[in-house]
């Protein structure tokens, strides 16, 4: 059956939308398939050939050859195979050309609807592997709308036809956090789900990542793995805590991080809107890694109980209240 008309479609998408014809042909197939099976009970076996130059599709029915006909929609028995070819064997199948009313029938009542569908999978095929390959690191978007009832932001993340849209949810954003129609902030790709209506796309401005990949973009000790970041502790929008480890002798981790005139830290402070980013060596020893992580309070002894997993604390009376931080921070 002559099919320029689907042929033309899909070259038209592929050229557009980027979504290549032999993916969206197979949909098709699959599609007509299954619809013929459907309206032809018993039957199991039918393919369809594609011919590309002549832009011509042809449906068949396969039946397999057997000793005994059990089932004669998809079964023909050794001796009729042969009145059709002296070569068909015992196994083999025959193939039984679908017309091309029929045929033609079956297209025209499924070939828009699974155009349709198989466009739909596609462009959510694309955008999550183009979404999928950007998880755990940062993307720059600029504000295109604030939802007045939710509190939800809209970023536009990209540029030009590339160009997509996110929601940077309530709970997502730093609270006290005023974004603003225009402003282009950064946010951490967390998750890239597949759903029934699409990819979800979770972003994220409290993520302790978001916090690490900015040390790695401001950080070339951090990026070229000098310097390591161990574990990092955060309370969005008021402090984090990080932890920084080198075993190269020759660098001071924590210098790294803050740079000269503390240019780095302070890059990043700006970034996060004046949270405030505590600095600390990471030290294999419990004892000594709590000490460093409760400072500036002056930390006397570090009694570590229940295989680790507990400590006692022991600091100056003044200093209970640095030690504890706000709120119980530390």
């Amino acid at each position: 059956m002559k099919c320029d008309e689907i042929f033309a479609a899909l070259a038209m998408l592929e050229k557009e939308r980027g979504i290549p014809q032999s993916f969206m042909m197979g949909k098709i197939i699959q599609a007509l398939t299954t619809a013929y099976k459907r309206d032809h009970e018993g039957v199991e076996y039918v393919v369809v050939d594609v011919d590309e130059e002549k832009k011509d599709l042809k449906m068949y029915v396969q039946k397999e050859i057997v000793e005994e006909v059990e089932n004669p929609a998809s079964q023909i028995s050794l001796e009729d195979a042969k009145r059709i070819s002296a070569k068909n064997e015992l196994g083999g199948m025959v193939n039984f050309p679908v017309e091309s009313v029929e045929f033609g029938r079956i297209a025209a009542g499924n070939g828009k609807q699974v155009i349709i569908q198989g466009l739909r999978e596609a462009e959510h095929g694309m955008i999550y592997d183009e979404w999928g390959s950007k998880q755990h690191e940062i993307l720059t978007g600029t504000v295109s709308r604030i939802d007045p009832r939710s509190g939800n932001v809209m970023l536009r993340i990209g540029t030009g036809a590339e160009a997509t849209d996110a929601v940077l949810t309530m709970n997502e954003q730093v609270p006290g956090e005023e974004l603003h129609e225009g402003q282009m902030v950064k946010v951490y790709l967390v998750e890239v789900r597949r759903s029934t209506r699409g990819p979800q796309v979770l972003i994220s401005r409290t993520h302790p990542g978001l916090v690490k990949r900015l040390f790695e973009l401001e950080v070339p000790e951090i990026y070229d793995g000098t310097v390591e970041v161990r574990s990092i502790a955060r309370e969005a929008g008021n402090r984090t805590k990080i932890a920084v480890w080198s075993d190269d002798p020759n660098v001071d981790p924590i210098g790294a991080c803050v740079g000269p005139r503390g240019q780095r830290v302070n890059a990043i402070v700006d970034e996060l809107r004046g949270e405030k980013i505590d600095i600390i060596k990471y030290s294999e020893d419990p004892a000594e890694f709590i000490a460093a992580a409760l400072a500036p309070a002056d930390v006397v002894s570090v009694q570590l109980a229940d295989e680790g997993k507990a400590c006692r604390v022991t600091v100056p009376a003044d200093q209970l209240s640095l030690a504890i931080g706000k709120e119980g921070q530390n």
